[in-house]
């Protein structure tokens, strides 16, 4: 504790002098009036919960509605304007701003700042985060403890959608999405050259397709990618091979275990057979070669997060209607799918400055269950071929809609193949505090490796023992 302490006074240090540069002040003025409301809905003769009568009776004051979130946040601000617009009633002048941040560590990064300043009232009202960052910003008593609100909805959602939003059995995080790890390849080069796709169902199977197009097509077809800067260990390690294979950085005190673990040496094994054996074509996440290789029919498969289909349908219409979907390949004796990724929005402990919990609350409320709204949304989305996530309601995911064929994949719906590829799926790797600085340390022994400084087994031996040199112990927090 006391070297993370340590580095976040450095950190507010070495920025005090532009602490305060572009943060607006908000009009909070004073805190939400609430009218009386009868207890028993007259609509459904059900008893509401304390939270969904106050809401209703709430009338918010003037001012903004600001979010923290990266990506593509001016599409998630489309719902929320909307979602304004037809509840005047209770937020009468009340407007929304989305800030885009680099990642959810630059958020993190800017709300401590800003909290170590003093300045709370120019925190955001809500962020969007992945665990490792909003467990930071939980032990630094940042976040709204959403237990109560939550718990009357957690049977209604997805399995494990609040997992990884709980510290310490207190659940931190509204769900946002949970999407699957899961296997995309393009048809139509399978079809070409003859090659059984339903054999990648399993690791072995994966690699063996990837060797197969690679003879049948004379070495211009690559099984898939990989690149020379974090992505590698952030794509192919942290959210891919690793959770398949079960591995693990840290034992059950923290001891590091990197070194000696078997899942460790059976996931990078497979990335090292993988990239040896000239399946991998040398090309950074992202980058426009990527989306060239793609559309050119270089790149067969992804075993990748569902997030990646947005960049694939905005940048690889060449390629449209010969991808397709399966889950992603389980190793032999593990047998687990791809682990799911979940981001959650999190409320802000602003004291007298959180005049909009409630309402940051209700909104994300309905855009969770709301079928008619999400539906609405999604439709403006893909009009604008814009990216959106499959709900967490699981009542809305048996409707229909959420089952449409896409012509993107070929008249197979990605929407129902997104829901059934969180079946089996494996569990995510303990995250720890200091998982941010670990990452950085084994992300540059990869990079090492795919620039051919040093082989993966001296590899993993570099990041055990730069793991115990630099962090030693990590912190188990539950």
């Amino acid at each position: 504790m006391m070297r993370r302490k340590g580095a976040v006074i450095l950190l507010m240090v070495s920025a005090a002098a532009s602490l305060l540069a572009g943060c607006g002040a908000k009009e909070s003025g004073t805190s939400p009036t609430t009218t009386v409301q009868d207890t028993v809905s007259s609509e459904t003769g059900k008893t509401e919960t304390a939270q969904e009568t106050e809401a209703k009776g709430t009338v918010y004051p003037k001012g903004t509605v600001t979010f923290y979130m990266n990506g593509n946040p001016q599409y998630r601000q489309q719902y929320f304007e909307t979602w304004l617009e037809n509840h005047r009633d209770i937020a009468p002048e009340v407007s929304v701003e989305f800030v885009q941040v680099e990642s959810n560590a630059d958020a993190r990064e800017k709300i401590t700042m800003t909290s170590l300043a003093g300045a709370i009232e120019d925190l955001p009202d809500a962020v969007f985060l992945d665990r490792l960052n909003l467990m930071d910003l939980v032990q630094a008593g940042l976040l709204v403890d959403e237990t109560d609100f939550l718990s009357p909805f957690t049977d209604q959602m997805v399995d494990g959608a609040v997992t990884d939003g709980m510290v310490g059995g207190r659940m931190y995080g509204l769900p946002d999405s949970v999407r699957p790890q899961l296997l995309m390849y393009n048809k139509e080069i399978f079809d070409q050259y003859g090659v059984d796709p339903e054999q990648m169902s399993t690791m072995d199977g994966y690699m063996e397709a990837g060797r197969q197009l690679k003879e049948k097509s004379g070495g211009d077809v690559y099984l898939s990618w990989i690149g020379s800067n974090n992505m590698t260990w952030k794509c192919w390690g942290r959210r891919g091979l690793m959770p398949q294979a079960n591995a693990k950085i840290w034992d059950d005190d923290g001891n590091v275990i990197i070194g000696s673990d078997e899942g460790t040496r059976k996931a990078l094994g497979a990335l090292d057979t993988m990239y040896s054996e000239g399946l991998l074509m040398r090309v950074e996440m992202y980058d426009p070669a990527l989306y060239d290789a793609i559309n050119s029919q270089k790149l067969a498969t992804f075993d990748i997060g569902a997030y990646w289909d947005e960049f694939m349908r905005q940048n690889c219409q060449a390629v449209a209607g010969q991808w397709r979907i399966m889950s992603a390949p389980v190793f032999e004796g593990v047998g687990k799918a791809g682990a799911p990724v979940s981001s959650y929005l999190c409320v802000l402990e602003k004291g007298k400055d959180g005049v909009y919990k409630g309402l940051v609350e209700q909104m994300w409320k309905d855009f969770t269950f709301d079928r008619e709204s999400k539906e609405e949304w999604v439709k403006s989305m893909e009009e604008q071929n814009a990216p959106y996530t499959n709900p967490i309601s699981l009542e809305l995911l048996e409707d229909e809609f959420w089952k449409e064929p896409s012509d993107y994949y070929g008249g197979q719906s990605f929407r129902e193949w997104e829901a059934l590829t969180l079946k089996n799926g494996a569990d995510n790797m303990v995250v720890t505090p200091q998982d941010a600085e670990g990452d950085e340390i084994i992300s540059a022994e990869i990079e090492k490796y795919v620039a051919g400084d040093q082989t993966m087994e001296e590899a993993i031996a570099n990041m055990d023992k730069n793991l115990k040199a630099k962090i030693g112990t990590a912190e188990i927090i539950k």
